[in-house]
This record gives structure tokens, C-alpha cells and sequence, in this order.
């Protein structure tokens, strides 16, 4: 599994939303995913650990 996948996905997800910086769910996820953005590295160390582990395998099958 990419980091950028899933990082593109979670910015689909954060469009959706009308931005707004009153709302939590909206600052959770706009800052989450600033945070893993500039993270991306260790993102995708946790991601081939968890890929070692299984954790995609009903997503890749």
C-alpha cells in the first residue's frame, strides 16, 4: 500500500467537507492530514508494517 493513496483518498475525504474552522471534524481532518503530509515517510513505514501484517490483504485481493 502507497502512502499517496491513501493520502489522496483521506484529501477527497477532507473536500468534502465546506471548510470551515469552526468545525472540529473539519479542523481534524485538515490538520490530520497536514500532519501525515509532512509525514510521509514514517506514514509509509507504518503502512508496510501493517502490509506485513495483513492489514490490506481483503483491500489488494
Amino acid at each position: 500500500m502507497k502512502a499517496e493513496r491513501i493520502l489522496a483518498e483521506f484529501n477527497t475525504i477532507r473536500k468534502d467537507l465546506e471548510e470551515d474552522k469552526s468545525d472540529i471534524e473539519w479542523l481534524t481532518l485538515h490538520h490530520a492530514f497536514c500532519f501525515i503530509s509532512y509525514k510521509m515517510g514514517d506514514f509509509q513505514d507504518y503502512l508496510d508494517d501493517q502490509a506485513s501484517r495483513g492489514a490490506f490483504k481483503e483491500f489488494e485481493d
